[in-house]
Order: structure tokens, then sequence, then C-alpha cells
């Protein structure tokens, strides 16, 4: 849960009535409570005087500082149950703190004095906001999915924003979420966006921006990693679902009308490992029954043994899992030479890839663990830093390609997977296109995995000065940078121009500062696909910091969309990479844009800081 609290008094908050399992932020910030000792046990309106008045009223009718609670039919909707819990767990995303030390009696007779003084409030009708979502079957102009289509290629056949109009691109609706660092992408179907937040999903209003209904829990603490800081990617769509995964992993089937939950399943085993999620899950399959819902984990940072797994979109039942890491006796241990690897890493925290011709599902790993200390796990380490093809149906890998053997610094294969069809080396080919943190530009054969082009797209390389014959890099140095040459955020590849379109960093450059300062700066780069060659290049200015890797979009009306990281949302002509319009977000970038069409009209939308921004002509 993320709103401000404040926000929470005015009328125009109606629209985003919680469900009933994950309270919205009622209470007053930290700085608000004082709780007090009692060698007897206190009054519900006594423990209400002594820990929220302050904020809230002696009345409970609301102050400047915080709102009435009195009447509130955000509260009155609540069981004691619901609200004791709240208490307990707390909000810290929004300032309340945990009232886990707070005796069990005192959080009892707290939330029944709640309840009472909400007795005679008139609730809203059913449902998880008071608003209901209706929709029609897709539409040529949606955005179903985390990369708008199958092939994770951000490039839309949409053009009524062309170079020549684009200088007359406007903000026409700010949605604001209470985290600043959204990493999120929309979906958009019918008119309706969907756009996730910290263990949050809301539909909005695609033509004003206004909310239909809001999804909330809190979040889960004891977590580690992105998971604990609230990262979250996106949902998934299909039929009358929207699907979404929690920061503990859990993946939830939520009702597309009103938001209320239909159903939840942890993804990960039952085993003590600190497994948590960011990934958007990914739907594929052909037809109704074979279809699947694929989601991923983080971790492997702190040690777990990573894995895939795919799900029944109707109940939530596991249907397979694929670890990324073997255990003795399974494929693949061969590569793992020291201890059995059974916190070998493997994360697969990136949305794949599907090519329904073929049947085939397309998903990156992440790096081994120990990061860097590799005493324990001499060789390859599979399936690590890989990306891996699989049959959807079973979970069976056709075949894999490992990016960086024995990794040593991180270099995880957690960037985008394109999958295109075009003429290749003189014939009809099926490839993949990926940019790796290891700052080399690949072109495979995705049917079998070979490689038909890998070269770097950096000035300098103290990694790898190539990669070989046998598709293997020539390793120079295994701890030279770079580590993050590339990331996780959204690339694109035009047909148009036969170029690549992503965001790099020139690493092996300028001296390394302290975090979050990063050595190097990075370029949005225009790779050719047949030569590997940089067409072109925009640097970006200002200090290079982590964690704010900004995604492309690319569109038939000759446009490439990028946020700079260091605040700003660009437009820049394909071909030649002149910038065409800009606007100022003055808040770091860490999202990657989409696009969608409603009511013939074209809209780009992306996340910038707290806001999710919407601009048509």
């Amino acid at each position: 849960m993320a709103h401000d609290i404040l926000s929470l008094a005015g009328p125009a908050f109606d629209n985003h009535l919680m469900r009933a399992q994950a309270l919205i932020p009622f209470f007053l910030p930290l700085a608000c409570f004082a709780q007090q000792p009692a060698s007897q046990q206190p009054s519900g309106v006594q423990l209400f005087r002594a820990n929220c008045a302050g904020c809230h009223g002696d009345d409970a009718k609301g102050t400047a500082q915080g709102p009435g609670l009195a009447m509130n039919s955000r509260v009155a909707k609540q069981t004691a149950g619901e609200l004791r819990e709240f208490l307990n767990h707390g909000n810290p995303g929004a300032g309340m703190p945990s009232f886990a030390d707070l005796p069990a009696a005192e959080k009892a007779s707290l939330a029944s004095y709640l309840r009472s003084i909400n007795n005679d409030t008139i609730q809203h009708p059913a449902g998880a906001n008071g608003g209901t979502v209706k929709w029609g079957p897709p539409q040529p102009g949606d955005w179903l999915s985390y990369n708008g289509s199958d092939s994770a290629n951000r490039y839309s056949p949409l053009r009524q924003i062309t170079t020549a109009n684009v200088a007359s691109l406007k903000v026409k609706w700010v949605y604001p979420i209470d985290y600043f660092g959204l990493e999120a992408t929309p979906l958009e179907a019918d008119g309706v966006i969907y756009v996730t937040g910290p263990n949050q999903v809301f539909a909005l209003n695609a033509l004003t921006g206004e909310a239909i209904w809001h999804y909330s829990r809190p979040m889960t603490p004891g977590l580690v990693g992105d998971p604990r800081l609230g990262t979250n990617r996106g949902a998934a769509l299909l039929r009358d679902r929207i699907y979404f995964i929690t920061d503990n992993g859990h993946l939830l089937g939520i009702n597309r009308a009103d938001g209320t939950l239909v159903w939840e399943t942890p993804i990960a085993p039952e085993v003590k490992q600190p497994y948590g999620a960011t990934v958007a899950p990914f739907v594929v399959g052909t037809k109704p029954g074979e279809e699947r819902v694929i989601a991923g984990v983080t971790g492997a940072d702190h040690g777990i043994r990573g894995f895939l797994a795919a799900f029944d979109p109707e109940t939530g039942a596991l249907d397979w899992r694929r670890w990324t890491v073997p255990r003795a006796g399974e494929p693949g241990i061969e590569t793992w030479k020291g201890k059995e690897p059974v916190a070998g890493g493997g994360s697969t925290w990136l949305t794949g890839s599907y090519d329904a011709a073929s049947d085939t599902l397309y998903w990156a790993t992440g790096n081994p663990w120990p990061d860097s200390d590799d005493r324990d796990r001499p060789g390859d380490n599979l399936y690590t830093d890989c990306v891996l093809a699989l049959n959807p149906k079973t979970g069976e890998i056709k075949w894999y390609y490992q990016f960086t053997p024995h990794d040593l610094k991180d270099r995880d294969a957690t960037e985008p997977n394109v999958l295109v069809d075009t003429v290749y080396q003189g014939k009809p080919s099926k490839i993949l296109l990926h940019a790796d943190r290891n700052g080399f530009f690949y072109v495979l054969d995705r049917t079998n995995g070979k490689v038909l082009l890998a070269k770097t797209f950096l000035k300098r390389n103290d990694y790898a000065v190539s990669v070989g014959p046998d598709g293997r890099p020539v390793v120079k140095d295994p701890r030279g940078c770079p580590s993050d040459a590339a990331n996780w955020d959204s690339t694109a590849y035009s047909p148009a121009t036969r170029l690549y379109y992503f965001m790099a960093l020139e690493e092996c450059v300028g001296k390394a500062t302290s975090y979050p300062d990063q050595q190097g700066q990075r370029f949005l780069r225009a790779v050719n696909i047949d030569t590997g060659d940089v067409a072109w290049e925009i640097p970006q200015t200002g200090s290079t910091r982590a964690k704010t890797w900004s995604g492309v979009l690319a569109t038939a009306g000759g446009l490439v969309f990028y946020g700079s990281p260091n605040g700003g949302f660009s437009a820049v002509n394909q071909k030649t990479g002149k910038i065409l319009w800009e606007f100022p977000t003055n808040v770091r970038m860490k999202a990657s844009p989409m696009t969608f069409s409603f009511k013939n009209k074209q809209y780009i939308v992306v996340a910038a800081g707290p806001n999710i921004l919407c601009f048509g002509l």
C-alpha cells in the first residue's frame, strides 16, 4: 500500500475504496503515535485518544494532519479481525508503524472502537472500490501484455503519432501512486489501463486517468533485494482475469471487473530460501485449455535455487516447475564441479517471450551464487546467465544458450530476448535479438540457439575480446568490466530501419564513484542487426545512477520513445536519432513506455517517479 494518507480525506478518493483484506492507510504517520503502557486494560476510546487522536482528532472526525475515521465507509467495510491484522502489520510504506508489540487485548479493543464509531456509516455497493470494468473482445490498438506482444519487441504498428506531428504531443492526464520508483509497464484493454505498484493493482479510465478500482495489500516484512523495495514491473491479462505477483512471490488471480481476489497461489515451494518477486507474469498458449500463466522469482544475489513455474489461469494450480540450477543426478550438474548447488542462483525475474508458431517459451536467467566467490562452484554453472527455450506445456528445455559461462561479476542475462522473423544472412530466418550485460549484442537462430552474430556494442570491453566460433566468449579478464552494459529495460527492433534500440552503459570509462553513482556513461544506441555496428547514439547527460534503467518503444510512426534516466521523456527519429520532442519529468526514470489506441486516438504512457503519465495529440 502506498497512498498518501492525507489524500484519502478528499472526495476524489471515493473511487479508490480498498478491498477487505488490504486496508488503506487510514492511520497517522509514526510521529503521531505514542504508545502508552498501562497497568490496567484501557477502553477503546482511551486507546484511540492516546494513540490516534493527535492526528485524527479526539472525536475521530479528522484534523489538518489526518482524515476522519468516524463515519468512514472505508473503515466501516472492515471486520474487527481485519482491523486488528492491519494494526499488527502496519503499513511502513505509507508511514504507519507496526503495532505488533501492542497487547492483543488492546488491539482488539481499539479495533472494536473503530468499528463502533462506524456502525451507522453508509457503505458503497459491493465491489473492490465501488467501480466496475466492462469489456469487449481485444482490439488492434490494445496493449495486452508486459511488452505489448508475445515477441517482447516493443515495436507498435500504431502510426497516428509521427515524426511530423510528435512536437504537438501533450500531457492528457497524470495518475500519482505513492511510490517514487515505479518500474511498471501498464496494460491497456478496451479503454482501461491496468497498472501496478508495490503490492497494488489499479484499474484506470484510459482517457481521464480516473481510478475505477484498486487492489492492495500491505508490503511483506523481512524480504531482501528489490522485493523489499517494493519493485514491481506489471501485470498480465486474460479474459476476465488480471494476474499479479506480490513481493513475497504469490501469484494472484484478480477479477478484472471489480478488483476482487479470485485465487492466490504461492509460487515458491516451502523451503527456507529468500525468494521474492518483481516480475510481470506472462500468459502463453494458443487456445483455451492450453493457456498458462508463467511466473519467475528473485533472490539469486542472496542464495536461492532459481526456477520458472507455470500455473492454470482458471484455478492457480501449479502445472510445472523448471529449476534453473540442477541437483545431484540432474542434467547440467556436471557444470558445477564443487559442492552441490542447493542455492546456486539463477533467478528468473524478467518477463520472457513466446513463439506461438513453434509453441516455444523463451526465458532469461540470472547470475550464479555466490556472485563473485567461485571457490565452491568451478565450471560453467548451468543454467545461470542463459536464455532457455522451453516447451510451455511441460517446462522441458528444448535448447539453451549461456551468454556468460562461470560468471564472476553478476552479469545476469536478464535482458529482453526479442523474437523477429526476417531475411537474415540471405535467407528467411527466425531470430532472437539480445543485448547482454557482458557488452555483446547477439543474434541467435531461435530454432536451435546457434549464434549467428555476436559483437560488442561498447567502445571498450575488458571482459572479452570476442565470441568464438563455439559461441563462448573469448575471455580477457573474467572480473573485467562491464558487468552492467545493458539491463532489464525494454528494447525495440524496427523492421523499417533494421535497427535494434536499447539503453547501453559504457562502463569501462571514467572513475568509479560511491553508490548510487556508477562508473561510465549511458547512451541510447541503435545497432544494425546485420553487422552489429552502432548506427547512431544519444549520450545521456548527468551522473550515471544505479537502478535507473529506462526502456524504449518504437512505432510505425517512425519514432523511438525513451526515458532519459536523469529526468526526461523524449521522442527521436528512428533513422537518424534526431530528437524531435522532449518532456522534462524532473525525476529519475526507471520504467519502460507503451502505446495504445482507443476511440481512434493514439496515446503514449510511461511511469515517471511516482506518476503515470499519459500523452496524446
